[in-house]
């Protein structure tokens, strides 16, 4: 695949956002691959997986050298993700790659961008009605995190398989309402990013297994997104982050209703 200096650029302003506000890269590249580049909504969700993964394998590192992952949540949430996301990479094997499920993907896509736009703008509030809940009545709050943190897991393995969007602002959300006082927000993050490493690699295998990922176009990306983090992390301690991630929200709502509406 020729250099197209596009592909670089879409990678670098991905980048750059991600390095600046934290918003995950998969609710942003998907929909820029999709509506800008023009790319089969399979092919970008299976070559998202990979950028996804890669990008996240090296924060994951860093992260996990600093000791600040929560490993039993991590264990609960993989326990849902990783069968959930085997299971349905093996219902796309069985199913025939049709122009209807194309359209599944993109309606699908559109539908987790307008659940992720939501989830920014009330992730305070569910992490104070978490909060609340875990305060009112601890004993059953407790009893019930184990099988709830399976759940959630297994939402994100679907979503993420389907779609590349979920493991980022998605699970940051459900992490805060169910472990509202345990998650601080070094530890969030930390889990969050190391949780998506085991299922982007196990969801982007099974898309490449099926032939949905760009290996040219991938190359390209990371080659934009790479310098992009840095110079986007180099600015964030100017930018007005939550100006930023209400604009983000917003363009998420627009852009997940367009793909719902295509």
């Amino acid at each position: 695949m020729a250099l197209e200096w596009i592909n670089v650029a879409a990678g670098l302003g991905v980048g750059f956002v991600v390095g600046m506000t934290g918003v995950g890269g998969g609710a942003l590249m998907t929909p820029v691959l999709v509506l800008l580049l023009g790319v089969a909504p399979t092919v970008a969700v299976g070559t998202d997986l990979w950028f996804a993964a890669i990008t996240k394998l090296v924060g994951g590192a860093l992260h996990q050298r600093r000791g600040i992952v929560d490993w039993q949540v991590l264990r609960r949430l993989c326990a849902g993700s990783l069968p959930t996301s085997a299971a349905l990479l093996l219902w796309l094997h069985l199913s025939a790659v049709t122009p209807i499920r194309n359209d599944l993907v993109l309606r699908l896509l559109g539908a987790v961008l307008l659940l992720t736009a939501v989830a920014m703008l009330l992730k305070g509030r569910v992490h104070a009605r978490g909060r609340a809940l875990r305060l009112q009545d601890s004993a059953r709050f407790k009893r019930w995190q184990p099988g709830l943190t399976v759940l959630a897991g297994a939402v994100l393995g679907a979503l993420v398989t389907l779609t590349s969007v979920g493991a980022g602002a998605l699970g940051a959300v459900m992490l805060l309402y169910l472990y509202p006082l345990r998650m601080t927000p070094a530890r969030l993050v930390a889990t969050d990013i190391v949780h998506a490493v085991p299922l982007t690699l196990l969801a982007g295998s099974g898309h490449a297994l099926l032939g949905h990922v760009e290996l040219g176009l991938l190359a390209q990306l990371l080659l934009g997104s790479v310098p992009g983090v840095l110079l986007g992390a180099a600015a964030a301690h100017r930018a007005p982050e939550r100006l930023l991630r209400r604009g983000i929200a917003l363009m998420l709502l627009i852009v997940g209703g367009r793909l719902i509406g295509a």
